[in-house]
């Protein structure tokens, strides 16, 4: 018979939450799912082309600090991104880890440092509900492996948040050390994707010192104006130095990326609640047991300590704000999960100790574990499904072909261009032609090879004496219609 038995006393059986191997359960599943939901890796979707072009055209042209899109307009993002996939490229010598690797490494250091700063607050089980919720979600597997920059920028965010959430529970004053790894931060930020680091912190900022006025109590948030001041100037003079240097720059970044998010007439506006009813569909079950908690919490009656006063700030003041810009994008509300993560772990340590409610709170957290690893798994395996299907990876392949046939063949080949920016870096050229440019070339011997759509092959072959059809073709389905591209090389003799 057990000891507690034999004395007595019952013998509590520890939840899923509550066991150790629960959290390297979690951590194994998400890597598992960062790893294979964008599986196969292409760049045809979310201007992914876009933003492996700027790194792939600092290697090739020495354009370090400005670069450009495959159809030729000017890159609108700060180039540290890009400058870390070249730096990769020059490691690993591989395009396709080297675009993909700051986005998973970014992602796999949010999670632990979202895990560590919940653990430290509020213990292990916390700890697992916020890695949790912030990895098995529809938003984080699907932007872990895009070659994008909304997973680094995230990652950032959350340690600038992260210091001052530390800085209110401890209630330290900010040092000379704090004040420069908050500038190192933010001017990371913003050479990743400019100002709007800003809207995902300073409104929480100003949220929280005016609650702490009125309360009397919690640490300061506020680490002073010059890292926020300082890391703005870094990116005005990138921003100066585009306007005076390159051409066009002025009217397409600083006009149409930049001031133009502000518009309803340049970008797409969507209305101001768009963000809600995703983010509450994204972050499910999460959300539903958020919000579960928040009632429990406000007929509890609990007063609001200084680190929630913060991460209420910080969560929907970061909301509020994107909310009010126009131009939106789901993946650009983000940045704010990692919060509502750390706000979501706080509120189950908080009511797993009440004696009534723990629990109801624990079966409930539970519950969104188990509904998270099956949603966000027959996502992932949906997603992958869905694209090998599809066949998603056709035109990855007749790239991958073409450069071994050129290669074999010693081909001089390039590409016209089409609607697919990915296909120019597919085959690892630095710019489409045009039409007459292929013929002038075919004409003096100095292009032996040329991919082109399909809808241009006849004009083509007219244009291009003693060309013929090649054995390689390569297709892609956008919006439900098939783009075909073809081979044209020149006749054996």
């Amino acid at each position: 018979m057990p000891d507690g038995a034999a004395n007595g006393v019952s013998q509590k059986r520890p939840t899923i939450l509550e066991q150790g191997r629960a959290l390297w359960l979690v951590a194994l599943l998400s890597a598992l799912l960062f790893g294979l939901t964008n599986l196969p890796w292409t760049l045809d979707d979310y201007d992914q082309a876009k933003q492996a072009f700027t790194s792939f055209e600092m290697v090739s042209e020495g354009h370090w600090f400005y670069q450009h899109t495959p159809n030729e307009k000017i890159a609108t993002k700060p180039p540290l991104v890009g400058w870390i996939s070249a730096a990769l490229y020059g490691m690993t010598r591989s395009w396709e880890l080297s675009w993909r690797l700051p986005s998973a490494a970014a992602a796999v250091l949010l999670l632990i440092a979202v895990t560590k700063t919940a653990t430290h607050a509020y213990g292990t089980t916390a700890g697992l509900v916020a890695l949790s919720a912030c990895a098995l979600n529809l938003l984080s597997p699907r932007l872990a492996t895009l070659v994008r920059t909304d997973m680094p920028l995230a990652l950032v965010v959350f340690l600038l948040g992260a210091k001052v959430f530390a800085k209110v529970r401890s209630a330290e004053p900010w040092s000379t050390r704090d004040r420069l790894t908050m500038f190192g931060l933010l001017t990371a930020a913003m050479l990743i994707k400019g100002p709007i680091v800003y809207a995902f912190l300073l409104p929480g900022i100003v949220a929280y010192q005016w609650w702490r006025r009125s309360e009397g109590k919690g640490g300061n948030a506020w680490c002073g104006w010059w890292p926020w001041v300082a890391s703005l100037l870094v990116f005005l003079a990138w921003v100066v130095g585009g306007i005076a240097w390159v051409p066009g720059f002025y009217e397409q970044v600083v006009l149409r990326e930049f001031a133009g998010r502000f518009s309803e007439t340049v970008h797409r506006p969507q209305p101001i609640y768009f963000y809600l009813p995703h983010l509450l569909h994204k972050f499910a079950p999460w959300s539903i047991l958020g919000g579960a908690l928040g009632v429990l919490i406000w007929k509890s009656r609990r007063k609001m300590s200084p680190e929630i006063a913060w991460l209420l700030g910080w969560s929907f003041g970061g909301l509020l704000v994107m909310s009010l810009i126009p131009s939106k994008r789901v993946d650009r509300i983000f940045p704010v999960v990692s919060p509502l993560c750390l706000l979501l772990a706080a509120g189950v340590s908080s009511l797993s100790k009440d004696s009534a409610l723990g629990p109801r709170v624990l079966r409930w957290s539970v519950a969104a574990l188990l509904a998270a690893c099956l949603f966000s798994s027959g996502y992932a395996a949906q997603r992958v499904f869905l694209s090998y299907r599809a066949d998603d990876a056709a035109l990855v392949r007749f790239g991958a072909a073409m450069r071994r046939e050129g290669v074999t063949h010693g081909w001089r080949y390039e590409v016209i261009g089409g609607k697919e920016e990915g296909l120019l870096l597919y085959l690892r050229r630095t710019r489409f032609i045009k039409a007459d440019e292929a013929a002038e070339r075919w004409e003096s011997g100095t292009l032996d090879a040329l991919v082109a759509p399909v809808e241009e092959v006849p004009q083509l072959l007219a244009a291009l004496p003693g060309s013929t059809l090649g054995k390689l073709e390569g297709s892609v389905m956008i919006d439900a219609q098939v783009r075909r591209y073809v081979l044209l090389q020149r006749a054996k003799l």
